[in-house]
């Protein structure tokens, strides 16, 4: 089954609203040209969504909206959260799930991680679901055992149907903004042991379908190396796509050859 590349880039907290549509602006061409062959994400922190959607749409920009978090609730009493509906008024596709800096930073746990990713299924948004490991973990040599159990609590209640559109984000936490960078070996070994459980919770072949992404310092010089693996289907790309010289390249190199 061919899956198509996707790579997507995660503006964390970064870029205002000006900012992040002159970014967009400058990664038009390249969007162009890989168009049909590889899925162009950008997700700008909530303020700058309005702006970013509203680009996309008006120039018919090759990029897909992506959000960088949201709460599972539609409404409520929530003071400083984005709820799905929100998004989805945004025209927003994607959402990230799950990152590391939330799990570490706001002490999201997988059972939360787990009512985001229901969430985003019943509000018709595509999950990217991120997972990775700490660079302790992986010297106690319990990174895959680690992986499975958040990707097993994380898709709890999801169904076959629903894991079909699923997007899985491979991000050692010890490569994320280190410079520090796991082999493709190392990452081909993770990823292809997340289809392995994605095979066990949904079937193989729904498992076939699921693009799988590493994120983790990926720059313009060793994307290809990435993307050259079996279970590797494109990048969740940080620091590399707050700029369009260097974003670009990553682009580029998801696109078959």
């Amino acid at each position: 089954m061919t899956r198509k590349p996707l790579v997507a880039g995660n503006w964390k907290m970064n870029l205002t609203a000006p900012q992040g549509v002159q970014l967009i602006q400058k990664l038009e061409n390249t969007a162009s040209k890989v168009d049909g062959l590889v899925e162009v994400v950008v997700a700008p922190p909530f303020t700058a969504l309005h702006s970013v959607s509203t680009v996309i749409e008006i120039d018919r920009t090759k990029m897909i909206l992506g959000a960088q978090n949201m709460h599972w609730e539609a409404e409520g009493a929530y003071t400083g959260e984005v709820s799905p509906l929100m998004l989805k008024s945004l025209r927003v596709t994607y959402v990230i799930v799950g990152h590391s800096e939330r799990r570490e930073l706001f002490h999201e746990d997988n059972a939360v991680v787990n009512r985001k990713v229901k969430s985003a299924f019943a509000h018709d948004l595509t999950p990217i679901l991120c997972c990775g490991e700490t660079l302790e973990t992986r010297e106690q040599e319990e990174t895959l055992e680690f992986i499975e159990t958040q990707i097993r609590e994380g898709l709890a209640g999801v169904n076959a149907e629903q894991a079909e559109t699923l997007v899985v984000a491979y991000e050692p936490i010890w490569a994320i903004g280190t410079g520090k960078t796991a082999t493709p070996y190392m990452a081909q070994e993770v990823c292809g042991a997340i289809r392995s459980v994605l095979a066990e919770l949904f079937g193989e072949g729904i498992s076939k379908g699921i693009r799988i992404l590493y994120g983790g310092s990926v720059k313009a010089e060793n994307a290809a190396m990435f993307f050259n693996e079996p279970d590797i289907d494109g990048a969740l790309v940080g620091g590399a796509a707050l700029n369009a010289d260097a974003f670009a390249p990553i682009i580029k190199a998801a696109a078959p050859h």
